[in-house]
């Protein structure tokens, strides 16, 4: 962080120094929980449903903090002001006046996180880079991640979440991002909107009014591609259309379902091998070279940081093999519709086995040639926010696994019980539970076997994720486990 004086602090949130608060003690690093304070942070005494943040003050006081950000007297030095979450906003925001960084922000109903995770490792080829760990993206996350910025920090990666009318907006009156970059709209969170996706698409489009230098679009959404008219910069697009600025041709899938593609830009073109699960990962990578081409990035370079890019957030097309030989593909950080369906056509590329990694002799599923195909398991908790459409979203969702021909789909939860007899009355191979302890015995009964694909996808409040965790560890040795119901925010 770029140290910044108690008095800059009161100044910056229109607070005033109290219980002896020196104003010229320097903070060095802002933090929200009490158990990550350090010499010369400043701790913002957050409210919470579960705990107030003025409780852990003087923790955190004790701890190294030079001054807590708070509403009321907490006995120890501290910055007061009417609310803490505004005057975190506001601190972040001056932060990001005293530096010299490009910023670079990504919005979208689904995909934000990996590309923000791509675009970061692009941004880090080029200079000093932050970005925010896993989903920070809201009116805490992204101050927070601004105010990591350094004075040798040259780009910033940050990730912006919505849900209504307004919040982007907001929070680009924080960053106020140089190139902005909206990657689809979709279903995600449109329980919350009164006009459904035109709603979210008029929120998502903050994003393309805000940006003050460039407007990354998504040629192949209709809806992102009309924020042009609402983008004050200049606009680049990117997807598979033929005139999309940056493109991709020769889209393969390889056995492990990874993607490869010949990405088109400025001219050039170049191979790109991802080492990321699902086809729609193409979509991902051309969006984080078109913003990283925004700020400098020859296509060259960012083929060859995209080849070189790892997974970096967790529950995300996460790919395990247990030592029993079963893979798991842990996808339970979040779900929707969209993202739900990009989830089950990596299971079935996954589902796929080269010739050469089958012996026709030994093997007794190898068909005539060599092909073979590993049996898939769609283990699907709930969608969230989706409203009056929720039962509809379900019981589509589960046609499509039908139709994708998924081998056994397992949904868990009241909720997602339309998915279930929708997959059943499919023609799918389809069972519903209530939990996530009855799906771990289901499961452990079903038959699982060596080299079988197992998917694990829900939204975040589910907590499908332990599911995964259960999956991979011995049949007796498995901890952790619950019901797995939530309100589904």
């Amino acid at each position: 962080m770029i140290p910044v004086t108690l008095a800059e602090v009161a100044a910056a949130t229109g607070g005033r120094l109290d219980g002896g608060a020196d104003p010229s003690a320097l903070v060095t690093s802002v933090v929200v929980d009490s158990r990550l304070a350090q010499p010369g942070a400043l701790f913002v005494a957050l409210p919470g449903e579960r705990a107030d943040g003025h409780d852990f003050a003087a923790t955190a006081v004790t701890a190294g903090a030079v001054a807590v950000l708070a509403a009321r007297p907490a006995g120890v030095p501290a910055v007061l002001v009417a609310d803490p979450a505004a005057g975190l906003a506001a601190l972040a925001g001056h932060v990001r006046d005293l530096a010299k960084a490009a910023v670079l922000a990504v919005t979208g109903s689904s995909g934000k996180t990996t590309t923000k995770d791509l675009l970061a490792d692009l941004l880090g080829a080029l200079g000093p880079t932050i970005a925010p760990p896993g989903s920070f993206n809201n009116e805490i996350g992204l101050p927070l991640t601004l105010l990591r910025l350094e004075e040798s920090t040259e780009y910033a990666a940050l990730e912006m979440g919505a849900r209504g009318i307004g919040h982007i907006a907001a929070l680009c009156e924080i960053a106020r991002p140089h190139v902005g970059l909206v990657l689809n709209v979709g279903s995600a969170h449109v329980g919350e909107y009164a006009d459904g996706r035109a709603g979210i698409a008029q929120a998502k489009g903050e994003l393309a009014e805000a940006a003050t230098d460039t407007v990354v679009l998504n040629a192949d959404d209709p809806l992102v591609a009309a924020m042009r008219a609402r983008a004050t910069g200049r606009v680049v697009t990117f997807g598979l259309a033929p005139d999309a600025d940056v493109r991709a041709e020769r889209v393969e899938i390889d056995h492990a379902g990874q993607a490869s593609f010949d990405l088109l830009a400025d001219g050039e073109r170049h191979r790109v091998a991802l080492a990321l699960v699902g086809a729609h990962q193409v979509s991902n990578a051309l969006a984080a070279a078109a913003a990283a081409g925004a700020v400098g990035m020859t296509p060259a370079a960012a083929a060859a940081a995209l080849a070189a890019a790892r997974p970096r957030s967790r529950w995300r097309m996460e790919v395990t093999t247990t030592p029993a030989g079963l893979v798991i593909v842990n996808d339970a950080y979040n779900a929707n519709p969209e993202s739900m369906r990009v989830a089950l056509r990596a299971l079935v590329d996954l589902g796929r086995v080269s010739p050469d990694q089958v012996d026709p002799v030994t093997d007794p599923d190898a068909a005539p040639g060599g092909a073979r195909r590993r049996r898939t398991w769609a283990v699907l908790g709930p969608m969230g926010e989706l409203g009056a459409a929720a039962d509809d979203a379900h019981a589509e969702l589960g046609r499509f696994a039908a139709e994708l021909g998924i081998d056994q789909v397992l949904a868990v939860g009241e909720v997602a019980r339309p998915l279930a007899e929708a997959a059943a009355a499919a023609g799918a191979r389809a069972a519903w539970v209530s939990g996530l302890d009855e799906a771990a015995d289901h499961l452990a009964g079903a038959g699982l076997r060596a080299g079988d694909v197992v998917l694990v996808k829900a939204s975040r409040s589910y907590g499908l994720e332990r599911l995964a965790r259960v999956l991979a560890e011995p049949r007796g040795d498995q901890h952790g486990r619950g019901d797995g119901r939530g309100d589904g925010r």
